[in-house]
């Protein structure tokens, strides 16, 4: 019996399969590395685990998550899932490999996420050859849905906002100014909640203003990231996350306007994954 994860910064989605090819499914709290501890990490899944699902079959455990960017940040995670699945080997990798496994497969291409945050690579059939340094949701997360939250948040406090949008975003999200402070620079995840954004400019993606707002993301982001990559004239772009599924129109125009070639965009990695790691061809 393994266990196979894919998790953003929002949440987690896992499946687990049985030795005759069943699978259960459920879904945890996101845990990225940067804003979990060890200790909270494992008392959260913990009180996750679906009834009936007995921690200690687990022969496996391959995580791909947000934030596991380098050794110490992994450690957070292994050390975790090692205290609640005491007898599985526990891999755990980046969620870029993820985004090139699932829509790449065994073809080379370039890979990006555009989630609750943003990240790319390239990637050669078998192995990531290069990834343009993500600065995070501070500095960098260009075209994410926390990029998308900081662009909503500044048209709406520096008056750049048409009046019909700032009745409908007051009318869903607390907009005083200190209650979005206290989420921003005191909470403990304010890229979650500055993601939370996106899913107002989903809802309103038809209006001009939140458009040409995506579309400036979308720009800024195939700019400093894909046509970094020498093969970014030659191989797919393909994406996956929720802000690229739900924004995927838009995205095709950016990527036609820099004469790029469109790969696929799927919302979640996890089904590729699980086809990948038992041997079946991805969904393209």
């Amino acid at each position: 019996m393994i266990a196979i994860a894919d998790g953003g910064s929002t949440k987690v989605d896992w499946r687990i399969m049985f030795d005759n090819e069943e699978f259960m499914a459920f879904s945890s709290k996101g845990y990225n590395p940067f804003f979990w501890k060890f200790e909270a990490v494992a008392k959260d899944l913990t009180a996750t685990i679906p009834e009936g699902l007995d921690p200690n079959l687990l022969k496996e455990v391959h995580f791909y998550g947000s934030g596991c960017s380098d050794e110490s940040r992994c450690k957070i995670i292994k050390d975790a899932f090692q205290i609640i699945f005491p007898n599985a080997t526990i891999v755990v990798e980046h969620d870029l490999l993820a985004s090139a496994r699932s829509t790449c497969g065994a073809n080379a291409g370039i890979a990006c996420i555009l989630g609750t945050g943003s990240n790319s690579c390239e990637y050669d059939g078998t192995d990531i050859t290069d990834n343009v340094t993500n600065l995070g949701f501070m500095l960098g997360d260009e075209g994410s849905g926390g990029d998308l939250g900081k662009r909503i948040i500044r048209s709406y406090f520096y008056r750049e906002m048409p009046a019909d949008l700032c009745t409908k975003l007051e009318a869903v999200y607390p907009m005083d100014k200190s209650a979005v402070f206290d989420k921003i620079y005191v909470d403990k995840s304010p890229n979650v909640y500055l993601a939370k954004f996106s899913k107002f400019c989903s809802h309103n993606n038809s209006h001009p203003f939140i458009q040409q707002l995506a579309k400036s993301a979308f720009n800024e982001f195939i700019t400093r990231h894909v046509l970094k990559y020498s093969g970014h004239q030659t191989y797919p772009i393909h994406f996956i996350g929720s802000v690229a599924f739900h924004f995927k129109s838009i995205l095709e125009e950016v990527i036609l306007e820099h004469n790029l070639k469109m790969g696929i965009v799927i919302k979640k990695p996890i089904d590729n994954l699980v086809r990948y790691h038992i041997g079946q061809e991805i969904v393209q």
